[in-house]
């Protein structure tokens, strides 16, 4: 298994690239907000060159997602998932599974009791609506955001002490 490790200001053009590839499900990042999500993040790990990433926040960060807000309006203390992916060429190796296992240790570590994420509903990604359930998300909520070009559905998954 490949090291998971911090994602520094060398990995963003590669993580900007992956990220991009996969615009229809994460939403299209620009140099300068990625640079603003990482240096807000709670969490940011790739594995690999980059095979893969993961950022998250938590419930105090300077976030305007409506996503983000949509949970920081409904909890007073989580981890919200921002964005998650896999270069094709890398899946099936567990990469997405083991950032999440990392991610759920940190904020352990850190006292939150709950992960948070949204998950496309239209357009839909029955992959992802998959890969949640496995690891023992439950859906929460739904909204449209966009103006209604995209329906989401909220998920929750409570963490479990040491």
């Amino acid at each position: 298994m490949l090291p998971i490790e911090p994602i520094s200001s060398s990995d963003e053009p590669a993580v900007l690239a992956l990220n991009n590839s996969h615009a229809e499900e994460l939403s299209w990042l620009e140099p300068l907000r990625l640079s603003s999500m990482l240096g807000a993040a709670f969490y940011s790990r790739r594995i690999g060159s980059l095979e893969a990433f993961i950022i998250a926040f938590d419930q105090d960060a300077a976030y305007d997602s409506p996503n983000f807000q949509w949970f920081r309006q409904r909890f007073d203390r989580f981890v919200y998932v921002d964005r998650i992916a896999v270069d094709g060429a890398a899946r099936g190796r567990g990469h997405a599974r083991n950032l999440y296992g990392d991610l759920f240790e940190y904020a352990v570590q850190a006292g939150h009791e709950i992960v948070v994420c949204e998950v496309n509903a239209a357009p839909p990604n029955p992959a992802s609506d998959a890969f949640h359930a496995r690891l023992g998300f439950r859906e929460v909520g739904t909204a449209d955001i966009h103006g209604g070009r995209k329906t989401v559905r909220y998920f929750a998954h409570e963490l479990l002490p040491g």
